[in-house]
C-alpha cells in the first residue's frame, strides 16, 4: 500500500483550496510537451496495459521499471530535490542529471530508445509543463551540444552554456503551465534538460525530454489523416476514443479531437477520454493530427457514439463520523454502478461559503464559486466498474452544519441514499 501524506494548499490569488495527498513534496509538475522520460513512459505504461496497471512496452520503459519498479511512473511529476535552492551543478553529479534522487535513477540510462518527441528547428512551439501542484518560480531550458551522444551518460558539460528559453511564472490554464518558445538550431537526437526552481521554496524539478530534430529546414509537410476513432467506456458523460496513428516526416505532436467544429480534446497519444457529454445523446467525432511546425492534417473518417444514460450509474454515500464546535469530519463513499470504470473522477457538490476544507485525505479537493470538486489522487483516480473509492476531509466552519444533497461524478447525477 502506498503512503500518502495530505498536504493542504491554499491558493491565495483565487481563495480556492487544494489538499493533495501524493507524496511529501507541496509542489509537483514535470514536462509534457516535450515528453519528460517519466511522463512519456508513464504514457506509454498506460497504452500497454488495457486496463488500469502501467505495463510499458517502449524497451527503455521496460528496464527503468525493471531497475526501479512502477512507483516512478505514477508519480511521474514528481522528479524533484526538496533543498535545491538553485545548487543545481553542485549537488547533482555528472550521469545524474534525469533522475537526482535514487527513486528516479532508473532514468538516467544512457541509451538510444527512449520515446522520442519529433521537433523542427528554429521553430516557435508552444511548451507544456503540467502543474499538479502550482507554485511561482522560473523555468529554464537547455539543449544538448552538437554531437551530443545519447549512449553515453549526460553530463553537465554536455549542455549549452545557456538555456535556450527561460521563463518566470508562466500562463497557467487547465492544469498546466504553457508558453513560447523558439526552439535551437540543431539537428538529430538531443536532450532538452528543465529545471524548475520554485521562488517561494528551495525545491527543484526536473526532467530530460529525448527530442530528434529535423533539419533547420522549414517543415511544410502535413502529417497523413489518422484513421477511424473507435469509441468504447461509454458512460453517461463521456466516451474513449483510440484512432490508427498517423503518420508524419518528423512525427505527430498532437491530436485534436473535434465534434463538429468544436475542439473538445488534444492528446499527444492515439487515445483520448471525451469528458462532458450529455446521457443519451449521439455525438459524431473526427480527429486531426498536428506536427511540431504546426502542419494540420486532413480530418480522420468520423465515428458516432450515442452515450448511456447515467440513471443510477453512481452512487455517493456522505457521512459525519465526528464533528466539534466549529467543525467536523466528512467521509465520502463514491459507488460506480455502471458496467464502465470512470476514470480521472471528479466529484461535485454544493460548498456553503460558511465552510472551509482545512485538510483531507485520499483526494485532492478544490473550493471555488460555491462548488466543492474532489479529484482522486495518483493511486485511486479511477473507479472500477463495480466498485468503488472513499475520501474524507475535515472542516472548519461557522454556524449551522449544511450537509450537501446533490453530487455529481464527471458531470453525471449520483444517487444520495
Amino acid at each position: 500500500m502506498r503512503k500518502r501524506i495530505a498536504l493542504l494548499l491554499v491558493a491565495a490569488t483565487t481563495g480556492a483550496v487544494l489538499v493533495h495527498t501524493g507524496g511529501t513534496a507541496v509542489a509537483h509538475g514535470s514536462m509534457v510537451w516535450p515528453a519528460s522520460r517519466t511522463y512519456a513512459c508513464y504514457q506509454d505504461g498506460r497504452a500497454g496495459s488495457g486496463g488500469g496497471d502501467l505495463q510499458p512496452t517502449n524497451s527503455a520503459c521496460v528496464q527503468a521499471v525493471a531497475l526501479g519498479g512502477k512507483q516512478p511512473l505514477w508519480d511521474w511529476y514528481g522528479n524533484l530535490i526538496s533543498n535545491a535552492a538553485g545548487r543545481h551543478r553542485e549537488i547533482i553529479p555528472d550521469g545524474s542529471l534525469c533522475g537526482p534522487t535514487t527513486k528516479y535513477d532508473a532514468y538516467n540510462q544512457a541509451r538510444a530508445d527512449w520515446p522520442v518527441t519529433s521537433v523542427t528547428a528554429n521553430a516557435t512551439v508552444t511548451l507544456r509543463y503540467n502543474a499538479w501542484a502550482p507554485h511561482p518560480g522560473t523555468w529554464e531550458q537547455y539543449v544538448t551540444k552538437d554531437g551530443f551522444d545519447v549512449t553515453k551518460p549526460l553530463k553537465w558539460s554536455d549542455l549549452e552554456a545557456v538555456p535556450f528559453d527561460k521563463i518566470t511564472n508562466p500562463p497557467l490554464g487547465n492544469g498546466e503551465y504553457s508558453w513560447q518558445a523558439k526552439l535551437p538550431n540543431k539537428s538529430g537526437r538531443h536532450i532538452i534538460y528543465s529545471l524548475w526552481q520554485r521562488s517561494d521554496s528551495p525545491e527543484a524539478f526536473y526532467s530530460c525530454s529525448d527530442v530528434l530534430f529535423g533539419g533547420g529546414v522549414p517543415d511544410t509537410q502535413a502529417p497523413s489523416a489518422p484513421g477511424t476513432p473507435v469509441a468504447s467506456s461509454v458512460t453517461g458523460s463521456s466516451v474513449r476514443l483510440d484512432w490508427p496513428a498517423a503518420t508524419d516526416n518528423f512525427g505527430v505532436s498532437e491530436y485534436r479531437v473535434y465534434r463538429g467544429d468544436l475542439l473538445v480534446a488534444t492528446s499527444t497519444t492515439n487515445s483520448v477520454t471525451v469528458r462532458g457529454l450529455s446521457s443519451n445523446t449521439d455525438y459524431t467525432f473526427r480527429v486531426v493530427a498536428v506536427d511540431a511546425a504546426g502542419n494540420v492534417s486532413p480530418l480522420s473518417p468520423s465515428a458516432t457514439v450515442r452515450t448511456g444514460s447515467g440513471a443510477g450509474a453512481c452512487t455517493v454515500t456522505y457521512t459525519k463520523p465526528s464533528s466539534w464546535n466549529g467543525g467536523f469530519t466528512a467521509n465520502v463513499k463514491i459507488a460506480n454502478g455502471s458496467a464502465e470504470a470512470v476514470r480521472a473522477w471528479q466529484l461535485v457538490w454544493d460548498f456553503p461559503s460558511t465552510q472551509r476544507v482545512s485538510s483531507a485525505w485520499s483526494s485532492t479537493i478544490t473550493v471555488a464559486d460555491g462548488k466543492a470538486t474532489a479529484k482522486g489522487a495518483s493511486y485511486n483516480a479511477d473507479i472500477a466498474a463495480g466498485g468503488s473509492v472513499e475520501f474524507g476531509f475535515n472542516v472548519a466552519m461557522t454556524g449551522a452544519v449544511t450537509d450537501p444533497v446533490s453530487f455529481e461524478l464527471s458531470g453525471v447525477s449520483c444517487a444520495v441514499p
